[in-house]
C-alpha cells in the first residue's frame, strides 16, 4: 500500500453498437470527468468496447477481438497518461489464432500497461455463452502493483467465487475490482429479478467483509437486444457500487443511468479493520485441504 487516502471511481455505461471508437470516446469523456475531480484510480465495465456479443454463439464475433498490445491498449494507455491516473479496462483479447480471453488490462499514469488479468471462471448459460468465446485465464489470481496500491482485479463471473477473492487478498491486494456485465432475462418476474440482484450484491459485499478490503464493482446498464429470434435479450441492471472493508455501501448507481461513481477510500482504516478482525490469523489452513477437490465424496 503506497498511499492512505485515495479517490477511486468507476464508469457505468450503456453500449448501443459495435463502434469501438465511439464507445472508447464515451468512456474517455467520463474518465476525464472523474480525473478532473481528483480521482486517481478509475475502472471501466466488462467488455466496454462493444455490445455484449455472448448472447449468441457466432464465429463472426471473433473479429471483435484484438491483440495485446493493440489499438485498445494504445488508446487507454494514452488516457491514463493524459490524466495521470491508474485505469482498469476490459477487452476481448486475441492471444493467438483460435485462442481468445476475456481480459482486464491495467495502465499506470505514464508507465503504460503494468499488468493484465485473464478471467478465470467462464460462464455458459442462456444469453451468456462465454465458453464459446473465452479460454479460461492462466495468469492465476495475481494482484497488479501500481502507483496507488496493489490491485486485485477479477472479472464478472469471478465475483461469485469466494476462493478468487481470498486468493487475491492472500497475495496482498489492497482492494478488489470487478468489471462486470450482468443483467436480467426480461421474462423473469420482478421478485426473481430482485433476488438475483440482492444475491449479486451480497456475495460481493461478503468478499469485502471476509477479506477486510474495499470492493469496487462496475456494471453495464441499458437493454441489449439478442440477435436471435424469440430471445428476450438482456436488461443490464447497472447498480454499480463501491464498498468499504466491512461491506458497507459507500456509493451506488441506479439501474438505468449512465453515470460515474467516486469515493475517497481511507486505506489506513482498512489496515485497522484487519487488526480488529484478524480473519487471516485464525484461518485453519491445516484443515482446508479438501477445498482443492471438486467435491467431497
Amino acid at each position: 500500500m503506497t498511499t492512505t487516502k485515495l479517490k477511486v471511481g468507476l464508469v457505468q455505461q450503456a453500449i448501443n453498437d459495435n463502434n469501438k471508437e465511439k464507445n472508447w470516446q464515451k468512456s474517455a469523456d467520463k474518465v476525464g470527468e472523474l480525473a478532473a475531480n481528483g480521482c486517481k484510480l478509475v475502472m471501466l465495465q466488462e467488455l466496454h468496447s462493444t455490445l455484449y456479443f455472448c448472447q449468441q454463439e457466432n464465429t463472426d464475433f471473433f473479429d471483435l477481438a484484438e491483440p495485446i498490445p493493440g489499438p485498445a491498449t494504445e488508446y487507454f494507455a494514452a488516457i491514463a497518461e493524459k490524466h495521470n491516473i491508474v485505469l482498469i479496462t476490459s477487452l476481448f483479447e486475441k492471444r493467438g489464432s483460435g485462442l481468445y480471453h476475456n481480459t482486464a488490462v491495467v495502465f499506470d499514469c505514464d508507465k503504460g500497461m503494468v499488468g493484465k488479468y485473464r478471467k478465470m471462471h467462464i460462464p455458459d448459460d442462456p444469453g451468456f455463452y462465454e465458453k464459446f468465446y473465452f479460454t479460461p485465464g492462466d495468469l492465476g489470481f495475481t494482484p497488479i502493483d501500481t502507483s496507488v496500491g496493489r490491485l486485485g482485479v477479477l472479472v464478472c463471473w469471478d465475483q461469485w467465487y469466494p476462493e478468487a477473492a481470498r486468493m487475491m487478498a492472500m497475495a496482498g491486494a489492497d482492494m478488489l475490482f470487478y468489471p462486470t456485465a450482468i443483467g436480467w432475462d426480461k421474462n423473469d418476474s420482478e421478485e426473481e429479478q430482485k433476488r438475483q440482484f440482492d444475491a449479486w450484491q451480497t456475495i460481493q459485499r461478503s468478499h469485502a467483509v471476509a477479506n477486510s478490503v474495499p470492493v469496487i464493482v462496475a456494471n453495464r446498464t441499458g437493454f441489449e437486444a439478442s440477435p436471435m429470434a424469440d430471445d428476450p435479450g438482456i436488461q443490464f441492471w447497472g447498480q454499480s457500487f463501491i464498498t468499504g472493508p466491512q461491506g458497507e455501501i459507500l456509493a451506488q448507481a441506479g439501474v438505468d443511468e449512465e453515470t460515474t461513481l467516486m469515493v475517497e477510500l481511507d486505506l489506513a482504516r482498512t489496515e485497522q479493520i484487519k487488526r480488529i478482525w484478524p480473519y487471516f490469523r485464525d484461518r485453519r489452513i491445516d484443515e482446508y485441504g479438501d477445498l482443492t477437490k471438486r467435491w467431497r465424496d
